[in-house]
């Protein structure tokens, strides 16, 4: 068992398909080099057969079924040892399809998971701009392994939701990021704020002598780490319950590359389209006409899910 003066040991799980997500990781834990009181182990997660990047168009919609249901793909071996001592994990992933990316479903999935069990866990993220589900998902899995969420930090596109729906695929399945055409600024997490992440990094140095495997109460509040956009909320419901629906008629039709499973998985590419262009929207001007009526309850949700980590800012000048 860790004590106040001996080297705490961090265990870092991350898995990066564009690069993106490594580069936090990298800020995040930076203030943490070089030191003597903390040994840190990063492990980027590989699934056995990798996920190319750019996608090809029919991959990027064929693993979609998986993600929605948390189905693991077969994972290389893990480099770490799962019954090692660890007095904190921290776990980086992005989001698919309102839920983790499937190398972090099949981490978490794994006998190897069972290095969670009665850990203290921080989330971090990185995405477009939707992860309240995703989130939910692990909150819910770290629950099964007895784990304990302690702080969730979570870094978004900045862009314009409009031009994030044209950005992002654009970036995924081309692998061109930057900005176009005037209108359109670069996607992804802004290298701004990324630098910025450090600052989480250097609240959680300045709280090594408190960590242990016993710590159950937030290391990171007063950072800005997490903030909730109510808006995103319903829109967020409707379409996981759409992916719900859809994901389950696919699966039913084959495994991945199953041609019929293809044939219904190009056709909701075009539903999905449509959704955004239309049911979204509407989402959001029904949220604006409604605010004065449920701002007191939005307001509260939108807390709650901002836990434990929230969005206050006390601390950001100290840190950041």
């Amino acid at each position: 068992m860790s004590t106040t003066g001996a080297v705490k040991r961090i265990l870092v799980i991350y898995y990066s398909q564009t690069g993106q997500l490594a580069r936090v990781v990298e800020s995040f834990l930076a203030p943490l080099g070089g030191r003597t009181d903390v040994e840190i182990v990063k492990v980027c997660v590989t699934p056995k057969a990798p996920y190319r990047f750019p996608w090809r168009f029919l991959d990027f919609l064929d693993c979609f079924p998986e993600s929605i249901f948390m189905d693991p793909p077969e994972m290389a071996p893990f480099d770490f040892d799962p019954d090692a001592h660890f007095d904190l994990v921290v776990l980086a992933y992005q989001v698919w399809f309102l839920s983790p990316s499937l190398p972090i479903t099949g981490f978490l999935r794994s006998e190897a998971a069972r290095v969670l069990t009665g850990k203290p866990v921080i989330t971090l993220i990185a995405c477009r701009n939707m992860w309240l589900t995703a989130q939910a998902k692990v909150v819910a899995t770290l629950r099964e392994r007895g784990a304990y969420l302690i702080d969730n930090v979570v870094l978004v596109d900045g862009g314009p939701a409009w031009s994030t729906f044209i950005t992002t695929p654009r970036w995924l399945l081309t692998g061109r990021k930057g900005p176009f055409w005037k209108i359109f600024p670069g996607a992804g997490v802004s290298d701004a704020d990324i630098h910025k992440a450090a600052r989480f990094g250097r609240a959680l140095r300045d709280a090594l002598p408190m960590l242990s495997v016993r710590t159950r109460e937030s290391l990171l509040r007063g950072l800005v780490a997490v903030r909730v956009d109510p808006r995103y909320i319903a829109s967020e419901r409707i379409g996981h319950r759409s992916f719900l629906l859809w994901g389950r008629l696919c699966r039913a039709l084959g495994g991945p590359g199953a041609p019929l499973r293809r044939s219904v998985l190009i056709l909701y590419a075009f539903v999905l389209a449509v959704m955004i262009l239309t049911i979204v929207p509407l989402t959001f001007l029904l949220a604006m006409l409604l605010r004065p009526f449920v701002h007191k309850r939005l307001l509260a949700a939108a807390l709650r899910l901002e836990a434990p980590s929230g969005s206050a800012a006390e601390r950001y000048v100290d840190y950041i």
